[in-house]
């Protein structure tokens, strides 16, 4: 048990620091940013369009982030756009991963034809783009929270089932796997009672690295006109829309450019150092070294 614990503490104390507090801090604005924005988020004014950020000539205090090209303010749209990323996130990725997840210990436990078809409906899935999806559902339905939310689902719960079934032919080989049935118990609660348990690391480690990519996913979406219709601030249309201006007002696209790529990559830094941690091979490794 000591042991154990000084292997703990040990990768305890390589804990992402920056990455962890940037995740933080976006999880907060997600709950609390609109309500501690400076400004109201779609509140125009046109005589304060194009207004530079604090530090640059003919910037403003008010602003510190500069404002738009109809005059709203950035920094209370970033933070505002914050919850959209994070609840189109959580939304998807809990789609995606019961779905996924679901399926992927049923595939793995039973084997035969079930897996085939299920393995191959994944394949396909998989091997239909993300975008066009997107935009088929958006042609035909009309841009919304929901279809994005649809889509991403669409496609993510096959990348779960994929990893998830792969655990599950590793973990129902094991002998208390074996024991369980000896004891007479259902195939439902060997599947949830006694294979789940042992794949929580690895759905938790997926889980935390699937944020970054639905983050992306969902900005180039917007950015193409095929995500969250305006005027909701969404990062991907602050973009798409800034681009016009980058020579003359290069605030409005690079500011919500850089927030999704700070938190994109603060999330996979964390899902690796999860990863590390929670996979007993790595910290086996990490012990002998």
């Amino acid at each position: 048990m000591l042991k154990g614990w000084l292997k703990w503490k040990s990768k305890l104390k390589r804990y992402p620091v920056i990455p962890g507090t940037v995740v933080g801090i976006f999880i907060f604005l997600a709950l609390f940013g609109e309500l501690l924005a400076p400004h109201p988020p779609n509140e125009m004014s046109l005589t304060k369009k194009f207004i530079p950020p604090v530090w640059q000539g003919g910037g403003s205090i008010a602003y510190p982030l500069g404002t738009d090209m109809l005059g709203r303010d950035m920094l209370s749209r970033i933070m505002a756009g914050a919850r959209i990323s994070f609840f189109v996130a959580i939304l998807s990725i809990l789609l995606g991963g019961l779905v996924g997840t679901g399926l992927g210990i049923i595939s793995g436990y039973y084997g035969g034809t079930w897996d085939v078809l299920l393995m191959r409906t994944a394949d396909a899935t998989l091997a239909f783009p993300i975008i066009l999806l997107a935009m088929l559902l958006a042609i035909v339905l009309g841009p919304s929270l929901q279809n994005v939310v649809v889509s991403l689902g669409l496609v993510l719960w096959a990348r779960y089932a994929r990893i998830i079934r792969g655990e599950v032919l590793s973990v129902k080989e094991r002998d208390f796997v074996a024991l369980a049935r000896v004891a007479g118990s259902s195939n439902v609660r060997i599947m949830f009672r006694h294979i789940f348990p042992n794949i929580r690391s690895t759905l938790l480690v997926l889980l935390t690295l699937q944020v970054g990519w639905v983050i992306i996913v969902e900005a180039s979406l917007s950015f193409l006109g095929a995500g969250i219709p305006g005027p909701q601030p969404v990062w991907g249309s602050m973009i798409s829309k800034g681009r016009e201006y980058i020579t003359t007002a290069w605030w409005i696209p690079f500011f919500p450019g850089l927030a999704v790529a700070l938190v994109c990559l603060c999330f996979n830094m964390l899902g690796d150092w999860l990863r590390e941690v929670l996979d007993p091979k790595l910290r086996q490794v990490g012990g002998g070294g």
